[in-house]
Parts: structure tokens; sequence; C-alpha cells
């Protein structure tokens, strides 16, 4: 019994610190779940903040009067294919119905002789018998950005001084044309790009990718260049003057970049030229089938971004405010304010789809895929800081901090 008394003492000091020691990890939990719903409820707020103002933005954007050219001058529309894809004759013809007098070359570019894309060719010929069709079959290649190397292989079939380089999977107006030549006559203006919308492929995921493209993408561009805060240049649609293409050394330059559209914009800011955007939109196809390719094809987006501008990509933050808002509920262990949160971010988010839709002219479908898009989102926001390998047509590479590509292989 003494010796069991003599035990009592260390046993109980042992307890003391036990308890101690739970206390504090309890109160080092707790603090670090205060300091977590108030990072998520600041992103939230600011985020919801975001919305209200890209909505504005967006309206204001697309309220303004596209450019009419002064002349009609000859124009070379350059197009590289790659695959037969699903609304591909679609596209081409579009470009084919412009309401424009000036002559028009098509001149179309593929690797592969073979390629299934000339087969659809051949179809918008027998379509559109009157146009002025070009293709170069090339398989040289000058670097890892294949769609780079098939347009330097179709440039010295290209027949007239102003260019306009068009994806393969954009269709467009029948003024496009003519406001696109219109910006770019504008003084001081080197090149002209477009906003694009998404157009979805039929099934689910494509549906999926076309809210990231509208609700997402399209809004943090306008909202960026209203804030002088973005300088983007997309591929959807480059127009220029060879004279701006020779001054800034030509397109070889760009064959080792994933984003060569970003590159080759900021390459005609600095020879002191504007790159423009007019306030319309062409049509992007949405063309992921799985969800597997689409968070492919975003997560190689996303980590593009953050190489080329990572003080941007983290700003971008601010464009999941609903996700933010859920953490904010989770970490909060379910507060009443933080569910009022949550409750206010799906519906800025819902009033920002609906002033796009109105904006770009379209109907308001699958309002019910849209909260849910924003957490796959967000979770491929998050996945992006931890690699810079992305996958792109089958190959693996990694980008570096000016945007270069270096081939990695698969285990």
């Amino acid at each position: 019994m003494k010796r069991l008394a003599w035990l009592g003492g260390p046993i109980a000091v042992l307890l003391a610190i036990g308890l101690t020691d739970l206390e504090g990890s309890l109160h080092a939990a707790h603090l670090l779940c205060f300091a977590l719903t108030l990072m998520c409820g600041v992103g939230a707020v600011f985020g919801i903040a975001y919305t209200l103002l890209a909505g504005v933005l967006v309206r204001r954007f697309f309220a303004r009067t596209s450019a009419e050219p002064t002349s009609y001058p000859p124009v070379t529309i350059v197009k590289p294919l790659h695959g037969d894809e699903w609304t591909l004759l679609s596209n081409l013809s579009s470009f084919c119905q412009q309401d424009y007098p000036g002559a028009v070359q098509f001149l179309f570019g593929v690797h592969d002789s073979d390629d299934p894309a000339l087969r659809t060719v051949e179809q918008l010929r027998l379509l559109h018998p009157e146009a002025h069709i070009t293709v170069v079959a090339d398989a040289r290649l000058y670097g890892p950005n294949r769609k780079m190397s098939n347009i330097l292989n179709m440039l010295p079939e290209a027949r007239h001084d102003l260019l306009v380089f068009a994806d393969s999977d954009v269709s467009v107006g029948p003024n496009y044309l003519r406001n696109v030549i219109g910006e770019l006559q504008k003084p001081g203006v080197g090149l002209v790009t477009c906003v694009y919308r998404g157009q979805p492929d039929p099934g689910f995921w494509p549906r999926l990718s076309a809210k990231a493209t509208n609700y997402q993408f399209l809004p943090g561009v306008v909202t960026g260049l209203a804030l002088g805060m973005a300088r983007p240049c997309f591929g959807q649609t480059i127009a220029m003057r060879r004279e701006t293409l020779e001054k800034i050394g030509g397109f070889t330059q760009f064959v080792h970049h994933l984003a060569e559209d970003h590159a080759i914009g900021e390459a005609v800011r600095m020879i002191g030229e504007k790159v423009v955007i007019p306030p319309f939109t062409v049509s992007h196809a949405c063309v992921e089938t799985s969800a597997t390719k689409l968070i492919a094809h975003e997560l190689r987006w996303s980590r593009t971004i953050r190489t080329i501008d990572p003080v941007g990509h983290l700003g971008s933050a601010l464009i999941h405010p609903l996700a933010f808002a859920l953490l904010t509920v989770v970490f909060s262990g379910g507060a009443a304010w933080a569910w009022l949160l949550a409750a206010v971010a799906l519906i800025v988010r819902l009033g920002l789809k609906v002033l796009s839709d109105h904006a770009l002219q379209q109907p308001h479908r699958d309002l019910w895929l849209l909260p849910f898009w924003d957490i796959v989102s967000f979770s491929i926001f998050v996945a992006s800081f931890f690699s810079t390998r992305v996958i792109w047509r089958g190959f693996s590479f990694k980008v570096d901090g000016n945007g270069l590509l270096s081939p990695v292989q698969d285990e």
C-alpha cells in the first residue's frame, strides 16, 4: 500500500502534464480553426465583391460599339488543323460566310498528309466553291509547340499582308472579319485579339467546360482589362500586319512556348504597338469528353498562367467566393453567419451567370452546374500550385517561369 501511495504522486504529475498538453493542443487547434475561418471568410467577402464588380464590367464591355473598317484590304486567314473535330466543318464554314467585300485567302495547314482534317477541307470546298482555299501539308517541326511549327510551315503560302490567325475550334459571326480589320486600322494598333465563349460539344463534361470559359475566364479577362491588370492575347484570334510580324522577329522564337499567344502579344507591346480586344466574342468549342480530359486541360491552363503571371494567378483566387464560403462553414463549425455568407456567394455567382448570358445573348441554362463547377475549379486552382507539369496532346512537359516547354518522360 505504501508503494502504491508512493507511485500516486508521479502518476498525478504525469496526468497533470498530459492534461496540460491536451489543453494546449485543443487551444492550438481552436486558434487554427479561427485563423482558417477568418482567412476563408475574408476570401469569400472579397470574392463576392469581385463577382459583383465583374457583372457590371461584363455588361459595360459588351455595350461598346464594334469598329467598322475604312477600307477592305485583302486578308489571309491562317488556320492550323489537327484531326477531325466534332464541329470542324461548321467552324471553318463560319469563316467562309463573312460579310467582307475584300479578297480573302483561307490557308489551312497540317503536319500529316493523311490527317482526317483534310477530308473536312474538301467538304468545305464543295460547300463554298467560291472560297480561295490553300492547303499546306508539311511534317517539319521546329520545337515542342506543334501548332507554331504548323504555322511556320504555312506562312510562305500566305498571299496577303493582313494576317488573321485563328484556331480550328473557333466559329465566328458574319461581321467578325470586318470588325477585326476595323480595330486593326485604328492608329497605333499592332494586334487584335478576341475574348471567347465556350460552345460545348454534346455531353456532360463539355457543358461543364463551357462553364469555366463563360463564367470564370471571360469575366476575369474583362475585369482585368478594365482595372489595367491584364495584358491578354488569345490564339482564338490574332490579327496583325505582316510588317508587325517582321518587327517582332517572326514566329520561330515561340516554338518552345506553351502560351505562344501570350508571348506574341507581349512581343507586339514591346515594339510600342497596342494589343486591343473588340467588344464581341468568338465561340470556342469545348470538347473534353471525360473528367480526366477536362481536369488535364484546366490544369494545363492554370499552371501555365501561374508560371507566366504568378501574381495574377494568385489574385484569381477571388473568382472562387463560393468555395471560400463553404470552407468558412466547415472551419466555423457550421456557424449561422457562415451559412449566410455561402448563400450570398451562391446568389452573386448565379447573378453573374445571368448577366453574362444576357451580355452574350445566350439562354440561361444549367444553373445547377455552376456551383458544382465552382467547387471542382477551386480544387484545380489549389492543385496548380503543386507542380509545373502539364499534358498537351498526349505528351508531358514542364513549364518554366518564361512559359517555355521542356519535355519530360512519363514513368
